[in-house]
């Protein structure tokens, strides 16, 4: 492998270094031909010499060889293509008229290929899937830095974010009614949403989550220990059919309600979900939804009716991590009963009755509240709870409303109002006429 490697990628180097001698001509014209040759054959022969002498192109110089005559190649041809008329004639391999100059760089290659069969050379599909493999692999080695670049760049500022949720979770509501977010923020706060009592199909409407907290004041440790202002982040749970309203339907106003807030669907199977944050606490305190209502004359699973929704919204860091590991935002317990007998930092050692001793280490940030020589219980707070934020979620409906019952409506309770008014103004005649006979 490292031979066809070195092989290859010498050869490329050398045909690009030499394209200027490649031309196309037909089989009965040699001048070009035995230049070609003559070239390749002086090339292949140093190139088995310095193999048979000791190997000494290895696999990871033939690889760069390689990278080095595409990359000569291509320039070569850029150049050429630039410099070529707008429309080029295309020249078989057969035919006796020269190639142009832009002719491409692989179809030079396979010209002198009749020239380099008696030398060990790999075949030309052998050196099309070499080119491959190794294209394949620049692009996978490029990606990986990309990827590793951005998590670790993101990786403190995405403590808090819904893709935790997003990717260990299909679907974020459970059977019971509890949503994911739940599960790693376990304080409990209210939240308060607002939306229409009933709406058209294919319309737009408001729906506002608050998620309220005191954003000035109150602070949240974060990975480091240090604090900072609290975040906030929201869910909505829809029926299937009702989504995200698309931003060129959105109208000015309530644009400007948004504030720039933007959510998206949860995931690409299920766009009737969407999410929204982390943000900062004190811009968004409330977020502004706007929700595109599904028609049923266009959607055959969409029903006129009751709609239920269900909203959840967050503040604050959660507690534990989806691994199931505890974060920082914690508060911790004594281990043991027994004496504090250190305090190391982050570290505390309490001794037992017995004289076992046992450490116990915190997480950055921890605000330690005793000291060497106190007696601790089981499961005694020794530290502050630096928890301030909590999740919190709420269920609520709507009507899709018909715009055909509306109407029947108007038309029942406009019958009936006639009706009742007849029988009133009956009644009044039927009086006046007894009144007139004496009755």
């Amino acid at each position: 492998m490292a031979k066809t490697t070195a092989v290859i990628g010498s050869a490329v180097l050398g045909a690009a270094v030499a394209s200027q001698a490649f031309t196309v001509v037909a089989p009965g014209t040699s001048v070009a031909s035995d230049t070609v040759a003559a070239q390749a054959s002086q090339h292949l022969r140093g190139q088995g010499t310095s193999a048979g002498a000791g190997a000494s192109f290895s696999a990871a110089t033939g690889t760069v060889l390689a990278a080095a005559g595409l990359v000569t190649a291509a320039a070569a041809r850029r150049s050429r293509r630039s410099a070529a008329p707008a429309q080029p004639a295309v020249v078989g391999l057969s035919s006796s008229v020269s190639a142009p100059e832009e002719g491409y760089f692989r179809d030079r290659l396979v010209a002198c290929r009749a020239q380099l069969n008696d030398a060990d050379a790999p075949s030309l599909e052998e050196t099309d899937q070499h080119m491959r493999e190794i294209e394949a692999l620049s692009k996978q080695a490029l990606a990986g830095a990309a990827a590793a670049m951005i998590f670790t760049s993101s990786m403190e500022a995405a403590v808090a974010y819904p893709i935790f949720a997003q990717q260990n979770y299909a679907n974020p509501r459970e059977y019971t009614g509890k949503l994911a977010c739940a599960n790693c923020h376990l304080a409990a706060k209210p939240i308060d949403v607002r939306l229409p009592q009933a709406v058209l199909p294919d319309t737009i409407f408001k729906t506002q989550i608050e998620v309220p907290a005191k954003y000035g004041k109150r602070k949240q440790p974060i990975a480091d220990g240090s604090k900072q202002a609290m975040n906030v982040g929201a869910i909505a749970v829809m029926p299937e059919g009702w989504k995200l309203a698309p931003k060129d339907r959105l109208p000015k106003v309530l644009k400007k309600e948004m504030k720039g807030l933007a959510w998206s669907p949860y995931s690409k199977e299920l766009p009737n979900i969407v999410v929204a944050g982390p943000v900062p606490g004190e811009i968004y305190e409330t977020m502004v939804l706007p929700v595109l209502a599904p028609d049923p004359n266009t959607n055959d699973k969409v029903q006129f009716g009751k709609a239920v929704m269900y909203y959840g919204g967050n503040r604050g860091r959660g507690q534990v991590y989806p691994e199931g590991n505890q974060s920082n935002n914690n508060q911790f317990f004594a281990a043991a009963s027994g004496t504090v007998t250190a305090i190391d930092g982050l570290k505390v050692s309490i001794q037992t009755a017995s004289g076992e001793t046992k450490v116990q280490e915190l997480l950055p940030g921890a605000d330690i509240v005793v000291s060497v020589g106190e007696q601790v219980s089981k499961d005694d707070p020794i530290t502050t709870n630096p928890n301030v934020g909590g999740f919190g979620q709420e269920e609520k409906e709507t009507i899709l409303q018909d715009m055909n019952r509306v109407y029947a409506y108007c038309a029942i309770a406009f019958s009936i109002f006639i009706a009742q008014l007849t029988f009133v103004l009956k009644k009044k005649q039927f009086e006046k006429v007894q009144l007139a006979e004496g009755f």
